[in-house]
């Protein structure tokens, strides 16, 4: 059965670049996400399965707490489980939810197919990633690199090779910010309504990602081109008052509570303390007040791990990681500029999730190993910006082709914009 599985999860892949990318695209990204696809399960076999390397740990909690969704699952009945059930299963229900029904499946333990499911979802971010660089204006060469690199990210690569909830949140945040990019160009209830399970499933893998999406959302919503759009005026309002009901005391307060607790233990001195054991820890003069020193560490949060860090084998291995990020940040910087004079509504919407996830994620530096793992969605956003910078093709940048998450865009990916 769990060979079935994999075969399933990759016969998935194959109709979903079919379905999304037209003919002539489909043929040049099926080989390189069928390749992304299985390399992944190769390293998971071969690396993080093998012993070869000591790293994480978190891949086999999330697994073990699998297990006891399944366990509950035959004394209560199927259902979705969280923290109120299984207090182990806070901001990873569910991970491990989809983890949990492979095992049941499988009838045991069952970590290929697990991360076949994990590959299918990260090969699935790669076109979603391909759609939103063609839509900010990237000509087609462009998003097929980016791509292309999105797929062999060495970090991204590593924490999709294995049971890991970090491909979940990396997918959850881009399409979502896509939606609001495609929102921002023309309403659509259809998007509109697709927002509503993909915010859901965020909320339980990082919650307080959540509240980072939500300004990109809202300006994609609002529309800074037509704010004063009876259409859009009304779905803010109605955003508005659904957000006063249910993060304003009607339903209680546990929604908050819960991200403002996950952040502040991310800032708390005592857990930056124990991230920073280690030879790849780092340490700040802030007095213990994490937003001391920020200056230096957002520094370290986008740029670390540097070429002279000591280390283990993983944050060597980064640092190939992090050449490739500087090149895509030095990119982004020039497709700024493009975007800039073409599309300022584009720009605000990215980087108004690029700038606050990189200082809260600051906020929390303690150790390099960690945070070239945690910023992957900001670099995985940051280099559709670079996608614009690559472009060769100013009708690349001024037609844009269709939305990130839904239909198959025209067969020359400019004409038809959704």
């Amino acid at each position: 059965m769990e060979y079935l599985i994999v075969a399933a999860a990759a016969v998935v892949l194959v109709f979903l670049v079919r379905a999304n990318l037209g003919a002539a695209v489909a043929r040049r990204v099926l080989p390189v996400l069928l390749a992304a696809f299985v390399v992944r399960l190769v390293v998971h076999v071969l690396v993080m399965r093998s012993g070869v390397i000591d790293y994480g740990g978190d891949n086999l909690g999330y697994e073990g707490r699998a297990v006891g969704i399944v366990e509950y699952w035959r004394q209560e009945g199927f259902q979705f489980v969280t923290a109120d059930e299984i207090d182990t299963l806070t901001s990873v229900a569910v991970p491990c939810q989809v983890f949990a029904i492979v095992i049941y499946l499988c009838g045991g333990l069952a970590p290929l197919a697990c991360t076949a499911i994990v590959a299918l979802l990260a090969c699935a971010l790669c076109i979603v990633i391909y759609r939103l660089a063609r839509f900010v204006g990237a000509d087609e060469r462009s998003a097929f690199l980016v791509l292309v690199v999105t797929a062999f990210m060495p970090a991204f690569l590593l924490h999709t090779s294995d049971t890991y909830k970090d491909g979940f949140n990396a997918f959850l945040v881009v399409t979502s910010i896509g939606l609001g990019v495609s929102l921002s160009r023309r309403f659509d209830l259809h998007r509109l309504l697709m927002l509503v399970p993909l915010l859901w499933a965020l909320w339980y893998v990082r919650p307080y990602m959540v509240f980072m999406c939500a300004v990109p959302l809202i300006l994609g919503l609002v529309g800074l081109k037509s704010v004063f759009s009876p259409q859009r005026m009304l779905v803010f309002a109605m955003l508005l008052v659904s957000a006063v009901f249910v993060f304003g005391g009607v339903y209680g307060e546990a929604q908050i509570e819960a991200a403002q607790e996950q952040l502040e233990n991310g800032q708390s001195a005592a857990v930056r303390r124990a991230n920073g054991d280690g030879r790849s820890g780092v340490v700040f003069e802030d007095g213990g007040d994490p937003w001391n020193a920020l200056g230096s560490k957002v520094l370290y949060t986008l740029l670390s791990p540097f070429p002279w860090t000591e280390g283990g084998l993983i944050l060597h291995l980064g640092k190939i990681d992090v050449l490739i990020w500087y090149f895509l940040l030095y990119s982004a910087a020039r497709g700024c500029r493009r975007l800039w004079r073409r599309d300022r509504t584009t720009l605000l919407i990215l980087m108004s999730f690029i700038i606050p996830g990189t200082i809260v994620y600051a906020s929390t530096m303690a150790n390099i190993g960690l945070i070239f793992r945690q910023r992957i969605p900001i670099v995985l956003v940051t280099s559709v910006l670079a996608a614009v910078a690559w472009s060769r093709s100013s009708r690349g940048e001024e037609q844009p082709a269709a939305s990130p998450s839904c239909g198959r865009p025209a067969d020359d990916g400019v004409s038809k914009v959704i």
